[in-house]
């Protein structure tokens, strides 16, 4: 439930929110996401969190990353860690979570309403904190994916659940086709 009135602010994992999108068989157009919440409320900032490789020469998240800069969304950005595994195999780190979970308990004071694009369990104390503060928190991710990708905690913290798959047809897009212009996609920041 939103409210014309109320002050929202928008806290997108990259990665899960690619991740669960993906999983869904659809992209999300980011214009059209932002147009939705600024409809459904005063949308007073929309932060974007994604870790970058940046030793590679050429990022294929770095035009999603310079657009949503550009296009009213406040980008919150890290270089990602690549280390190689007991198993040789090349891993990569870029957890944004202690990023989000400060701009959110800053920000919670100037807002009605935040809404969290994660399916990450370790956001339940920080809804449960930002509650305390009186912010009411909807949280956007799916439970349609096999296995779902909202932990259940997360769900019940929420004070309203957003299923993603109901949004596919106001914020979203058929996927791309895999070619060498393949889809950006952010670092996933939940392989350590």
């Amino acid at each position: 439930m939103f409210y014309k009135d109320e002050r929202l602010a928008l806290f997108i994992d990259g990665s899960n929110l690619y991740a669960a999108a993906k999983s869904l068989g659809f992209d999300i157009d980011y214009k059209l996401l932002r147009h939705e919440f600024m409809r459904r409320g005063k949308l007073l900032r929309a932060f974007y969190y994604t870790a970058l490789l940046e030793n590679d020469e050429y990022s294929p998240i770095r035009p999603l990353v310079d657009w949503l800069n550009y296009n009213g969304f406040t980008m919150v950005t890290k270089a990602a860690k690549e280390y190689t595994d007991r198993e040789g195999r090349r891993k990569v780190k870029g957890n944004m979570d202690i990023e989000l979970t400060v701009d959110a308990m800053e920000l919670a004071p100037h807002v009605d309403h935040i809404v969290l694009f994660s399916g990450d369990g370790d956001f339940r104390p920080l809804l449960e904190s930002i509650q305390r503060k009186g912010v009411r928190v909807s949280v956007v991710s799916t439970i349609r994916s096999n296995p779902p990708m909202i932990s259940d905690e997360l769900r019940r913290q929420a004070d309203n659940f957003i299923e993603l798959d109901e949004l596919r047809d106001v914020i979203g897009r058929p996927p791309r086709e895999e070619t060498i212009s393949a889809p950006a996609r952010p670092v996933d920041a939940t392989v350590e």
